[in-house]
């Protein structure tokens, strides 16, 4: 069904008051376009005035499997029914399973589960340093975390001393120390920045909010070689690219990479609830024990039992060849526009970063005239923007996205 809607519709009265009321009492901290979704089911959202969407944000990949899957529903119900929360004090009869079946999937021991993926990251962190005090011998306070430039691992305070976001990181010192920042992609910076106090690099696979930036060929294995060298952890984030994103289950897969440690959450609790784990084995999680971290509602069975059902659909491949097959479609169609306005094309998968002329306008313009045809995305660094649609999005429903963002090109030119 064409969702086109002339760009000057104006809004209704009661999309004015959602707006005016949020503007209203909600901390400005995101700068959303006007747009007021009050339904969603697969990759399609209807706003307050009955205009259709398609999703192609996918909620920054935590909706992979598009909105309100049945199974993922079916389990949800059920468990709302049964118990939603324990706290960790005591043990609930969905963690352990999910655990297991989660450590089976991504092939380790261990899993620590959290909520959010900035919680994740903040976790891997401090697994990382006390493995390097515990494990690697590293003197007290003397750890180090070698980061990449352009990364995005959340707005925790200490995530934020080792941005170079300027947006997220101006007015928020005194900043976390122990981090130190080199090129992404330049294995031979990485390599001058690792010392006896390094106890991990952390490393985004695919860079998602710098525009789906992919390292060059033959990067994250020869990471992996330094690391396994230096005794030093290779913490993957898998947040924004994990969980069939791009095509496998793990982008880090394309390179046959294992890192120690895999950070997940977004498409982990289905769209449904905040699900997030740290991954790795014995001999790295193994240094946590009891009091030393923890999180009130991290493995609620409630989260648990919806994270089974995300493990049960990527455990047989078929949304990780979907996004394969429908990710060679999206970028074929995607490279077409090089010529209408379009200056360059990244990413893998059903995920695009797409730079656009700066001379056509920005990618906030481009992103709210989509939203004009009917196309939901996010701009990011000015005239780059993401296409990221669920995976569950049909073949015609991909070419519909592409050829709206081609009108809106004409549009500008």
């Amino acid at each position: 069904m064409d969702t086109a809607a002339p760009a000057d519709t104006p809004h209704t009265a009661r999309t004015e008051e959602v707006l005016e009321v949020t503007e209203r009492f909600v901390a400005h901290n995101y700068h959303p376009l006007e747009v007021v979704v009050t339904k969603a089911q697969g990759a399609t959202v209807t706003d307050a005035d009955g205009k259709q969407y398609l999703d192609f944000l996918a909620g920054y990949s935590a909706l992979n499997f598009g909105h309100g899957h049945p199974a993922i529903l079916e389990a949800a119900h059920k468990q709302l029914d049964r118990v939603t929360l324990t706290s960790r004090a005591f043990h609930n009869d969905q963690l352990g399973p999910f655990a297991r079946e989660l450590c089976g999937l991504i092939g380790k021991d261990m899993m620590l589960p959290m909520n959010t993926g900035a919680e994740a990251v903040e976790a891997g962190i401090k697994v990382a340093r006390k493995w390097g005090y515990e494990r690697k011998g590293v003197q007290p306070d003397q750890a180090n975390i070698i980061v990449a430039a352009g990364n995005f691992h959340g707005r925790t305070t200490t995530v934020i001393s080792f941005s170079d976001d300027d947006d997220a990181r101006r007015n928020y010192g005194p900043y976390t120390p122990g981090f130190i920042t080199v090129p992404f992609g330049d294995i031979a910076a990485l390599e001058d920045a690792i010392d006896q106090n390094t106890v991990a690099v952390l490393l985004e696979p695919i860079q998602g909010e710098a525009g789906v930036v992919v390292p060059p060929a033959g990067y994250l294995p020869a990471v992996r070689t330094l690391t396994e060298t230096n005794n030093v952890l290779f913490i993957a984030d898998e947040i924004q690219s994990g969980l069939g994103r791009t095509g496998s289950t793990l982008a880090c897969e394309h390179e046959g990479v294992v890192p120690d440690v895999y950070l997940l959450g977004k498409a982990l609790g289905g769209g449904v609830v905040p699900v997030s784990a740290v991954v790795a084995d014995t001999d790295v999680l193994g240094v946590l024990q009891p009091g030393q971290h923890g999180s009130t509602f991290g493995g609620n069975p409630l989260a648990c039992a919806v994270g089974r059902v995300v493990v049960s659909l990527l455990s047989d491949g078929q949304f990780q060849e979907r996004a394969r097959t429908l990710g060679g479609i999206l970028h074929t169609g995607l490279e077409q526009l090089r010529a209408k306005g379009v200056t360059a094309v990244r990413g893998r998968g059903l995920w695009a970063g797409i730079d656009i002329d700066p001379a056509l306008g920005s990618g906030r313009e481009v992103c709210r005239r989509l939203a004009d045809y009917g196309v939901l995305a996010k701009d990011t660094h000015g005239p780059t923007i993401r296409f990221a649609p669920p995976l569950v999005a049909t073949e015609a429903e991909i070419l519909r996205g592409i050829d709206y963002l081609a009108k809106v090109l004409e549009d500008l030119a």
